[in-house]
């Protein structure tokens, strides 16, 4: 789901842009708030030690922009990340394995994840720290951009819909010579948060065309099935008429889909994207430093784009050491900051949080401390 393509030479970029950041930094201050500093660097404090999370390999590109960003920063600082995936993430962080995690579903309190985390650190710091746009990719010779509502995108990948030039994809492209080439949705053959969050979205918008469970695996059978973001994309890539789904990053030169959003259609863009965050809901009843958010996929607001994937960071606001406590403190606040949000969008192709989401965010990493 990654801009994998890119991520190497987007890391170089954004350690010399760290370097510059560090240089300028003795004469500034930084844009994150909060004693640490926007830069993540502990204000003018020199840091040292290691930090060890896990989770998400969403985001594993933003963390290895975050990790050259920091160490820009702060050379005596290793910061080791595992992106052993969501699930493993919140088991290791929940059960005092790792220092901080990264996870693609928030804490369940169902299962008895947040009960755990709660009992580990007394108050756990849960904030969103990527935001992703998954883009419908197609295939459609002579075809760059298509609009489609929700029932129509609903419509095709559970099969109703079969051939471009039905009258539901025509009639919110007037302008487009559609072919009758016959359609070929492509899916993830493997478990997948960006599974989740689309199928998710399908189900929230078009329940009458999406009649199934949200989960991280496919549920319908008969299409074209691809392991990972690269197969979807090369599967899309390799064939004619084939439409899928995958991070916006790696769309490429493929033709892409505006989702119906109330009265418009939106494009998936950065700023789209992190507006979902603007219009949901926190979830009720968790602790203050919590930012566990129930996306509003049906939004009627003009200009989000409502299919995305929000990843968080984990961490505690209550360590046994204040080494460690500052380590952790420093490093979320760096991945949130306006450089870091810069980096992990210049590498992973992310959307950077607004700064309202980023002062807010911004309150609860400073509560991190020793006990």
């Amino acid at each position: 789901m990654r801009n994998w393509r890119a991520k190497s030479a987007a890391i170089a970029a954004v350690s010399a842009l760290a370097l510059v950041t560090a240089c300028s930094s003795d004469n500034e201050e930084g844009n994150g708030g909060g004693d640490t500093g926007g830069n993540g660097g502990e204000g003018s404090a020199e840091l040292s030690g290691t930090i060890s999370g896990a989770g998400a390999s969403s985001q594993e590109a933003a963390q290895a922009a975050w990790q050259a960003g920091f160490n820009a920063l702060q050379p005596g600082v290793t910061v080791n990340y595992d992106p052993v995936g969501s699930g493993g993430g919140r088991e290791q962080f929940v059960q005092g394995g790792t220092d901080f995690g990264g996870t693609d579903a928030y804490l369940d309190d169902e299962e008895g994840e947040l009960s755990a985390a709660t009992e580990r650190c007394g108050e756990v710091v849960e904030i969103p720290v990527y935001v992703s746009p998954v883009a419908v990719i197609f295939n459609l010779e002579g075809v760059d951009s298509l609009n489609m509502s929700p029932a129509t995108i609903a419509g095709i990948f559970n099969q109703e819909i079969t051939t471009w030039n039905d009258e539901a994809i025509a009639a919110d492209n007037p302008d487009v010579e559609l072919p009758d080439t016959p359609i070929t949705p492509v899916n993830r053959s493997d478990p997948s948060g960006t599974t989740e969050n689309f199928v998710e979205y399908l189900s929230a918008t078009a329940p009458d065309a999406w009649p199934h469970e949200v989960s991280d695996e496919w549920p319908v059978s008969g299409g074209e099935a691809a392991n990972g973001t690269s197969g979807v994309v090369q599967a899309v890539s390799g064939g004619d008429g084939t439409i899928g789904y995958a991070d916006a990053s790696q769309a490429g030169d493929l033709g892409t889909v505006a989702v119906g959003v109330g009265e418009e259609f939106v494009s998936y863009s950065p700023e789209a994207a992190a507006a979902v965050l603007e219009v949901s809901e926190r979830v009720e009843g968790r602790g203050q430093y919590d930012f566990a958010y129930d996306l509003a996929r049906d939004t009627t607001e003009a200009g989000t784009y409502p299919i995305v994937l929000v990843s968080y960071a984990m961490a505690c606001a209550t360590y046994d050491d204040e080494a460690k406590a500052e380590l952790v403190r420093g490093y979320l606040t760096y991945m949130i900051s306006e450089e870091g949000q810069a980096a992990a969008a210049e590498s992973a192709g992310s959307a950077p949080l607004s700064e309202t989401l980023r002062t807010e965010f911004q309150a609860a990493v400073d509560a991190i401390s020793a006990g």
